[in-house]
């Protein structure tokens, strides 16, 4: 059956070539993928280590690697009441994971890390997971010096890590 709608979609096409109308883009027919839907990844974990030149905050998670988005932001908030997240700081990133939840199917959630902690790191001082909701996780990071950082995503086990630079502390 599917290739018979990309039958159909290419012959109309020619059809419509042949006598000079044209199709917009938007009306374009294109395959579609298999019709299991995907299912966002769980957010089951935050985690974090000094090393000499940086700190890292490592966020667990299981069924696929979620898009991520790091901002600067003046103030952390809970999503979606709006608010203040009580963590001491002077700079701060808000991190949101999408498509992502930290619960299951019946509500209960399966996020086993820490919800609010302070963090005696160079860089990083504290964490707190701000949101799961609307298929968006958030992580809300404290900081009394202006952070930099990098993003990577690692696999087996899946997840995403936040490095946080600093001057090297070793020596």
């Amino acid at each position: 059956m599917h290739h018979h709608s990309s039958r159909t979609a290419v012959v109309a096409g020619t059809i419509l070539a042949a006598v000079g109308a044209t199709i917009p883009a938007s009306a374009a027919v294109q395959p579609t993928a298999a019709a299991t839907p995907t299912s966002p990844a769980r957010v089951v974990n935050a985690r974090w280590a000094g090393h000499c030149t940086y700190d890292r905050l490592v966020i667990d998670v299981q069924g696929g690697t979620p898009s991520v988005a790091v901002s600067r932001v003046s103030t952390l908030r809970y999503d979606p009441s709006g608010k203040k997240v009580p963590l001491a700081g002077k700079y701060f990133l808000n991190i949101r994971l999408s498509p992502a939840v930290a619960h299951n199917s019946a509500g209960n959630s399966v996020y086993r890390g820490p919800r609010l902690v302070k963090i005696p790191l160079y860089k990083l001082k504290g964490l707190a997971l701000t949101g799961d909701f609307e298929g968006v996780v958030s992580f809300g990071t404290a900081f009394q010096t202006k952070p930099s950082y990098k993003v990577l995503k690692l696999h087996s086990p899946e997840r995403v890590v936040v490095d946080f630079s600093h001057t090297n502390r070793c020596g």
